[in-house]
């Protein structure tokens, strides 16, 4: 069944009162068979051997590395992070990161073999070019993102083409209000080995249908750290940030300009009222129970483009709350949902609620049968949450329902890659998600509003 804009938001709006169930998560669901019938039923096996889904479900590969896109580039590996925004004509724009880290993957660029399709009018607009006159070299960074606009009704990819570049390591990120994509460099990488340049910052990407390089503008004041995700409060124009360390913090960023980040602002970190310095992790003693809410305030941040990479060591020494490698964000209807991919004492994964100055423990699953290390996360129009697994073994697309129920919602039938990026269209009616290490992108279809 498709969904109109106006049901998205209805049902978006149901998501905050919708989560109530979930601190009911974990060791109350000790029938693993219910994950097989939970949610949408068993996983029905794939012919092709790329993605099991629910019977009535079905997946289309609509994009895929080394594709040749509308701008005479190449789709390029690695696909991450990716939001999904409302086109022309009924149209879906997706925003697609991709985590390339030269020095790894050389050759997974959007330029070619030996980057014979870059032209100087490209390079003027990478961040990071890769001039270093000193050692002869003009190798630029290579991660970025491309923008793939996808038409629903006909399932079936319209145009591509590279939509920022001359990055690094761009895992996740998050969509604005005011319709852009910010992505995020996971990496503090600093200029003379791999690059010319500083990394470790956000960049931002409009959403548009129209082929267009955005010049990659470093937006420095958000803090230099290994950033994965971020989520807007649209009513405040606060961008939420998580950061990928095992002592990671959550920050946020309070712009001088609501919605011109690159203007700059203050960044500040999440301190726990009566807690400083409070472990959430949960890794040696269960500091903070599941359904457990804390009351938290801001800790202002200073030299937040840290040359040392220092930044969370002196927030933490100052008060701020440590995080298990924060990772996938999302905003839904007042809350910021995100999760830590090894909190926990099993270190499986925790997923947390924040709702204004309330802090939340939403899920610790501690059984990698139920979620293996959650990475990115959506919530979907109907209030689920959908979790990108990234642990060992099989990766499996998880759903939590709003009452608190885990569920497999796809398998990797590929490979043990890690699912990322995982976003729904508008209109409610297709999920999209990649296969990373296949560098494959799929659109997902099938009967969501027959959910058990």
């Amino acid at each position: 069944m498709r969904f109109s804009r106006r049901d998205f938001l209805q049902h978006s709006a149901a998501v905050a009162a919708g989560f109530g169930g979930l601190q009911t998560l974990s060791a109350n669901q000790s029938d693993k068979d219910a994950l097989r019938t939970e949610g949408y039923g068993e996983l029905q096996p794939d012919p092709d051997q790329i993605l099991e889904l629910p019977k009535g479900f079905r997946y289309r590969i609509i994009s895929q590395a080394g594709e040749l896109m509308n701008d005479g580039l190449v789709v390029p590996g690695k696909p991450d992070g990716m939001a999904a925004f409302p086109g022309p004509k009924g149209t879906t724009i997706l925003v697609r990161n991709h985590e390339i880290n030269p020095a790894v993957t050389p050759t997974a660029g959007p330029f070619g073999k030996d980057n014979n399709k870059l032209t100087d009018a490209i390079r003027a607009k990478l961040y990071d070019p890769g001039e270093r006159p000193n050692l002869g070299a003009r190798v630029p960074c290579l991660g970025g993102t491309t923008t793939l606009v996808y038409d629903t009704q006909r399932q079936r990819t319209v145009q591509q083409f590279l939509s920022l570049s001359g990055t690094l390591r761009n895992c996740a990120g998050g969509l604005t209000p005011w319709g852009s994509w910010i992505t995020c460099e996971e990496t503090v990488e600093r200029a003379g080995k791999v690059c010319s340049l500083d990394h470790g910052y956000n960049f931002e990407v409009p959403a548009t249908a129209k082929p267009h390089l955005a010049k990659a503008v470093a937006l420095k004041a958000m803090g230099r750290f290994n950033h994965e995700a971020i989520a807007v409060d649209p009513k405040t124009g606060i961008v939420y940030q998580t950061e990928d360390r095992h002592d990671g913090l959550l920050y946020r960023f309070i712009p001088n300009v609501k919605g011109q980040l690159a203007r700059g602002g203050k960044l500040q970190a999440l301190v726990v009222e009566d807690a400083e310095a409070l472990d959430t992790r949960n890794w040696e003693k269960q500091r903070v129970p599941v359904g457990g809410k804390l009351t938290v305030r801001w800790l202002e941040m200073d030299e937040v483009e840290s040359p040392k990479d220092d930044l969370r060591q002196r927030g933490f020494a100052k008060g701020a709350a440590r995080f298990a490698r924060g990772e996938g964000m999302w905003y839904a209807e007042g809350s910021i949902y995100f999760a830590c991919t090894n909190g926990g004492a099993k270190k499986a994964g925790q997923v947390w609620k924040l709702t204004g100055d309330t802090l939340e423990l939403f899920a610790e699953p501690n059984d990698k049968d139920l979620c293996d290390n959650c990475d990115n996360l959506t919530v979907t129009p109907w209030g689920d949450v959908v979790l990108c697994e990234d642990g060992g073994g099989e990766q499996f697309l998880v759903g939590i329902t709003p009452a608190g129920r885990f569920y497999k919602l796809g398998r990797n039938a590929k490979s043990n890659s890690e699912f990322a990026g995982a976003t729904f269209s508008p209109d409610g009616s297709t999920l999209f998600v990649n296969i990373q290490h296949q560098a494959l992108t799929l659109a997902i279809t099938g009967p969501w509003r027959d959910r058990h």
